[in-house]
């Protein structure tokens, strides 16, 4: 069940975070009952130094694990002679399992281990996000459940999803009694166990809907203790806008808000991060309870749509087909995708629009829209290339990869207070088209390169934006702390040497220095391979009433 604190400013939220966790640390070592009742462990991690999730600093201690519980950390050597396994961690960091806040997991019953994310040491990944997710959600988190998971899971309720299903594709406001179907739809996903619901407003059918309608859908999770994640309107010069919004619907909803995946797109927008940061702020002063998740890199991955003007994807693709043999209506959607090209998610260069997955022409994977235009002997311009995206879309769709966003809007997003660390990811194996680096490696690249060798981050704060933090967001008393009597979801890693490996080149490649990872107190990974246990769960919110 979530619990909401009351509104608190950015910096005394952040403490009372770290000083309620720290404190359940601080009693455990001082209440040693769970302790007592013999060394008969099925885990003891031997040696390590532990970062517990708080934000407090490290300490050296073993810790035991009976059945899915830590059930002793102790700062003196634990006898190991009990214990039916030993870790041996020496001059490497224990600490809580990464919970992922933004994950793609529509694979997830064709990759049930999750390797990409246990991997970099992701012990629950939060699905569902940008407005998207199963529907209706108990069957399908059942069958989850049944597959046999490689890590812990839990579920959105995504507003796109439900109005799809309502209204289709419509280019409308609902009426009244859509709107009311639209909100049994949005309870019944948080009855089922969604911890919220999420929104992305920047997608069709979403774009489509004014603010009261997603206030009056927030309002419905709101009511069962949820919270909202909301893949903005706009992100490039819309961007302040759509911050603006989302923090209007915290406070009209009175729901907890995460700004997914925050970021500023396009060279105009580059430094403005300063803006929605200090906006950010400004809501907590007034008691909007308002936070952020964040992916460390300066590409943004989804379709090749968000080129094309939402209005013209009205009713699908045979309407889009339609609108383009309409000279007029061609014009004025080439004209909206050139200006996409120029001023959002193009950067001004084609160059900078990488394909992904193209179902329909494998070839492209990994190559630019620069490419494809030469390749068809057009124009290497916006221009050119603009009948090409139109293509692209009538033809199924892409994934694509936009090299549009600023290392030093990366940097200062994830110094704020308020900036939780989550991949975007989508579960993938090796061999699977040409996907965004993060799905490999989101993790250990805060751990390797902003921690280690930037600076930007001390190490106890990484991995509390990874760990206490999430937790706390969605209610999860039991998880992303390294104490007694909490779930044994662990990693173990080197910081010397965690680095994330995959690149957009060459995505398909694990990242270095996790060791190590429990799920449920049971080792999935180990000595930097997979293992075949499958002890991850669906966790269900419980909705308040």
């Amino acid at each position: 069940m979530i619990h909401h604190a009351p509104p608190a400013t950015a910096t005394v939220r952040r403490v009372t975070c770290c000083l309620t966790i720290a404190g359940l640390f601080i009693g455990s070592l001082s209440t040693p009952a769970l302790a007592q009742q013999g060394d008969a462990y099925d885990v003891v991690i031997r040696g390590g130094t532990v970062v517990d999730g708080s934000g407090r600093p490290r300490f050296r201690a073993d810790v035991a694990v009976r059945g899915d519980r830590i059930v002793r950390v102790s700062t003196t050597p634990i006898d190991t002679r009990g214990a039916q396994r030993v870790i041996d961690a020496s001059g490497r960091i224990v600490a809580p399992g990464f919970i992922d806040l933004h994950t793609h997991l529509e694979p997830l019953l064709r990759l049930p281990a999750a390797e990409s994310h246990v991997r970099q040491g992701v012990t629950l990944a939060l699905g569902g996000p940008d407005g998207s997710g199963p529907f209706p959600l108990a069957a399908y988190m059942d069958s989850a459940q049944r597959a046999g998971l490689g890590l812990n899971v839990a579920y959105l309720v995504g507003h796109n999803t439900v109005r799809e299903r309502v209204m289709g594709l419509a280019n409308r406001a609902p009426t009244a009694e859509e709107l009311e179907r639209m909100r049994v739809l949005v309870a019944q996903g948080m009855d089922d166990g969604a911890f919220g619901m999420s929104t992305g407003l920047r997608y069709i059918p979403g774009f489509y809907s004014r603010t009261d309608e997603v206030v009056a859908l927030a309002r419905v999770a709101a009511a069962r203790g949820g919270i909202y994640t909301s893949h903005l309107r706009e992100e490039g010069l819309g961007l302040f806008e759509g911050v603006g919004e989302a923090i209007t619907i915290g406070r009209e909803a009175r729901i907890p808000v995460v700004l997914t995946h925050h970021k500023a797109i396009g060279r105009a927008m580059w430094g403005q991060s300063v803006r929605t940061l200090a906006m950010v702020d400004s809501a907590r002063a007034q008691g909007i309870d308002v936070m952020i998740d964040q992916y460390p890199y300066t590409a943004s991955q989804t379709g090749i749509a968000v080129l094309i003007p939402p209005w013209a994807l009205a009713n699908g693709d045979s309407a889009l087909a339609r609108r383009m043999r309409d000279p007029a209506l061609r014009d004025s959607i080439l004209r909206g995708v050139i200006d996409f090209l120029l001023n959002d998610r193009g950067g001004g260069d084609i160059r900078r629009v990488q394909f992904g997955q193209v179902s329909w022409q494998r070839a492209l994977e990994g190559r630019t829209l620069h490419d494809w235009a030469v390749m068809r002997g057009v124009p290497p311009t916006p221009e050119g290339a603009a009948p090409l995206v139109v293509e692209a879309q009538l033809n199924g769709g892409a994934s694509m990869i936009y090299h549009v966003i600023d290392e030093g809007d990366v940097r200062r997003i994830m110094a704020h207070p308020q900036t939780m660390i989550a991949s975007d990811g989508r579960l993938t194996s090796p061999g699977e088209g040409q996907p965004h680096p993060r799905a490999y490696g989101t993790f250990p690249r805060v751990l390797g390169r902003y921690v280690r060798d930037l600076g930007v981050l001390s190490l106890e704060i990484g991995v509390h934006k990874m760990t206490g933090m999430p937790a706390t967001r969605l209610g999860l008393t039991e998880r992303g702390a390294v104490v007694e009597g909490a779930i044994a979801d662990l990693v173990i890693f080197d910081a010397r040497t965690v680095a994330d490996r995959a690149t957009f080149e060459q995505p398909h490649q694990y990242a270095a220095g996790i060791g190590d990872v429990l799920v449920n107190g049971i080792p999935v990974v180990s000595g930097g391979a997979l293992t075949a246990a499958r002890p991850g769960r669906v966790v269900r919110h419980v909705p308040t009433r």
